[in-house]
């Protein structure tokens, strides 16, 4: 078997720089995939070349990138402005790959070995694409800091000095008993030691969540396990093993191994699985997880119904308890708490109130308070859930224009109103021309009322109108007029746990809007307050507890699959709370 040629290109990513990559084509006549490999961190793709041969599968590609700040790419060494960051590389990547070599998502392996591990985790977790296989190899989840208390003394030196980098000071020896790459290793200019101290406590954070929460990834997975790992630790490999959601998934550990697993002496032990596993589910896909019914059943379920059952433990019932009683407190100082304590922290104006972000308060301490309110995980999501919102819908509206189609609007449960407005206010200062037509609808009296100040203010009742509607009623939905050629769905389906009720409002929606028109839809798979949200806080149905059933990305867009719009694009906040996703319409002919 003579060795493959590799052809070296480039890509552009999301935010402009410019990244590197190998290329290796197949040799076969007939293309059958890709398999991607996403190399260590500190390493570059030459590092992961020898896979290509030695996997020998002469009918699939091959592509390897080199990470952003590592081998041939640009950027500080160990630089990345976020762990989210690297995995939206990683979806641009395969964007590249299917745009440019003409080979479908559904058609690739993903293959990523410790930090490239986490980064191909995650981003099956949070994009849930419907890649062929996922292979993790000795996972970086939770890497062995050998010094104590090194974690909070990072973040502590991180919040007063600023960005700074940590030097790896493992040995080559300790990564593989390979003498061939201890030697290659030790010599490699290409070899990037700093990483980013942004960068090594965000993957830290990132892969505590993606363990936690690994229930959410339903593709066919491989985990491989080095059984003498001196770099990382296993029992988070485990704990992510055993909540996988995938229907077929595979753990392999390989006693005596080192933490370099692929590039290992006796790598044939783990090369050997991992081609069968990949050969497996080309020759004879396993069916795909359905999360139609994840309302009824699975992990998304129990969380839900252990949530809206009062805690057990006594000290944790008084714990909660007083969490409530210091809201009602804050809430007779901060003017953002009254409201939701008032209205629902789930209600319109409270998502207005969060836009707008000016803290407001009594006494001078109530601004301070409101301050801190305004500024706690799920808000900042929310506010940049509105970045991404805009930016989608100017996609949508770019792609109507480009194609000669009418610009009609409608947003089903709009709120006040004030993120849709703003988007569209944006995309027709980019285009020099308004929509055609803006529907905005909502169920709420109060919200319809403010949502046509709005409309007023702006001077848009030529072409706007804001109606009272229930976002749930295909009826209603189905007969809209005039026909939208592009409906949003923002922040709605995430306060319903019934997948009924979203499978209908989505039916509605597919029957108003014609095909090759669009859907920009949000989700929220996972929430770092959850807990807090549904022991403390009240929602706008007046109940005295807000419980949220979560929906996997991967659950959202089956549904939204499965009411026939095909998804093209996503955005995620970095913290990993909510999406924003944009989908077509297809012919259903």
């Amino acid at each position: 078997m003579s060795a493959r040629t590799a052809r070296e290109a480039d890509f552009i990513t999301h935010d402009g720089e410019t990244l590197f990559y190998r290329h290796w084509p197949a040799t076969a006549p007939h293309c059958r995939g890709a398999v991607v490999l996403l190399h260590r961190g500190h390493e570059h793709s030459a590092r992961v070349a020898h896979l290509v041969d030695e996997l020998d599968l002469p009918d699939f590609a091959f592509f390897a990138w080199d990470a952003r700040g590592h081998g041939r790419s640009p950027g500080a060494r160990g630089y990345s402005p976020s762990a989210a960051a690297s995995v939206r590389d990683l979806q641009t990547f395969v964007e590249h790959i299917r745009d440019t070599h003409g080979i479908a998502i559904e058609d690739m392996a993903v293959v990523g070995q410790s930090v490239g591990a986490v980064l191909a985790a995650t981003w099956a977790h949070d994009y849930a694409p419907p890649i062929r296989a996922l292979v993790v190899a000795s996972p970086a989840f939770h890497i062995k800091l050998y010094v104590p208390f090194a974690r909070p003394g990072l973040r502590l030196m991180h919040k007063l000095r600023g960005l700074f980098y940590v030097n790896s000071y493992v040995k080559p020896k300790f990564l593989t008993h390979d003498p061939e790459r201890i030697a290659s290793y030790a010599s490699d200019p290409l070899i990037t030691r700093p990483i980013a101290v942004n960068m090594l406590l965000d993957l830290h954070d990132t892969a505590q969540r993606i363990v936690a929460d690994a229930a959410a990834i339903t593709v066919p997975t491989q985990l491989l396990i080095s059984g003498a790992d001196w770099v990382v630790h296993r029992g988070p490999q485990d704990r992510f093993f055993e909540r996988l959601g995938a229907a077929r998934k595979e753990r392999i550990v390989l006693p005596g191994f080192y933490h370099d697993t692929l590039g290992e002496r006796d790598r044939a032990q783990a090369l050997a699985p991992l081609r069968a596993f990949v050969l497996r589910e080309f020759d004879a896909p396993s069916p795909r997880v359905s999360l139609a019914d994840a309302d009824r059943r699975g992990a998304f379920h129990d969380e839900y119904a252990a949530l809206g059952r009062p805690p057990a433990n006594v000290f944790a019932r008084a714990y909660w308890a007083l969490t409530r009683a210091g809201l009602k407190a804050g809430g007779a100082l901060s003017d953002g708490i009254a409201l939701g304590l008032r209205l629902g922290f789930d209600s319109g104006s409270t998502l207005d109130y969060v836009y707008r972000n000016r803290a407001q308060g009594r006494l001078g301490v109530g601004a301070l308070i409101d301050r801190t309110y305004l500024d706690s995980p799920g808000w900042i999501g929310i506010r940049q859930r509105k970045v991404h919102l805009q930016e989608l819908i100017g996609t949508a509206i770019g792609r109507l224009r480009g194609h000669g189609s009418p610009v009609r609007i409608v947003d089903i449960a709009a709120g006040h109103g004030r993120y849709v407005l703003d988007a569209i206010a944006s995309a027709a200062e980019r285009d020099g021309a308004a929509p055609d037509d803006i529907t905005l609808r909502d169920y709420s009296p109060p919200n319809v009322e403010a949502g046509r100040v709005l409309i007023a203010q702006r001077g848009l009742e030529p072409i706007a109108r804001f109606e009272r509607g229930d976002a749930f009623d295909e009826t209603s939905l189905a007969t809209l007029e005039p026909r939208p050629t592009l409906a949003i769905v923002s922040g709605l389906y995430e306060l319903f746990g019934e997948n009924a009720l979203i499978e209908r409002s989505l039916r509605g929606l597919a029957q108003a809007v014609p095909p090759g028109g669009y859907l920009v839809y949000t989700g929220q798979p996972w929430h770092p307050q959850l807990e807090f949200i549904a022991r403390a806080l009240n929602n706008h149905r007046g109940e005295a507890t807000w419980v949220m059933r979560r929906r996997s990305q991967a659950e959202m867009d089956e549904l939204v699959a499965r009411a026939g719009f095909r998804k093209l694009e996503q955005r995620i906040d970095e913290m990993g709370i909510f999406t924003v996703s944009l989908a077509q319409r297809v012919d259903a002919s």
